[in-house]
């Protein structure tokens, strides 16, 4: 499983409040759960309870950092269209992570059905995360960028 992925679960835990959530695909087994900053991540190359696993699994939990993100915004798409980050493809982002952004600034273009629309922020705050590639496929409520209000 690749960040991209990881994210996409996290966004989907909390777009339907859940608590806790785990995926098992080709051998890889992920479980994230709320409250804590848990993440394990597992190839099952050992029997389930095999004590060189059950080391693995907690080393893993013992390096996640812990994280207040309680106070974090979302961005969200007001439309499905497809993401830009800059005007052009040879111009700047409008936004990068880390960037203080005010009321009213654009962050994004979404493009639906050959119309250009400029996404504005609602909020004034530091970008912490911008989980959607350029040129991306984007679905209506779908979190653009984090940001953390100041």
């Amino acid at each position: 499983m690749n960040l991209k992925e990881i994210r996409e679960m996290i966004t989907l835990m909390n777009e339907n409040d859940l608590a806790e959530i785990e995926i098992e695909r080709e051998g890889t087994k992920i479980k994230i759960r709320k409250g804590s900053a848990e993440i394990i991540e597992s190839i099952r190359k050992f029997p389930p309870g095999h004590p060189i696993e059950a080391h693995r699994l907690t080393t893993i939990a013992e390096e996640v950092p812990k994280a207040d993100n309680s106070n974090r915004k979302e961005i969200k798409s007001p439309m499905v269209g497809t993401f830009y980050r800059s005007p052009s493809p040879e111009a700047a982002p409008f936004v990068e992570i880390g960037q203080v952004i005010e009321v009213g600034q654009v962050v994004c273009i979404i493009e639906a059905m050959k119309l250009m629309n400029e996404i504005k922020s609602e909020i004034r705050g530091k970008i912490v995360d911008a989980p959607v590639e350029n040129a991306q496929p984007v679905e209506f409520g779908q979190a653009l960028f984090t940001v953390e209000p100041l």
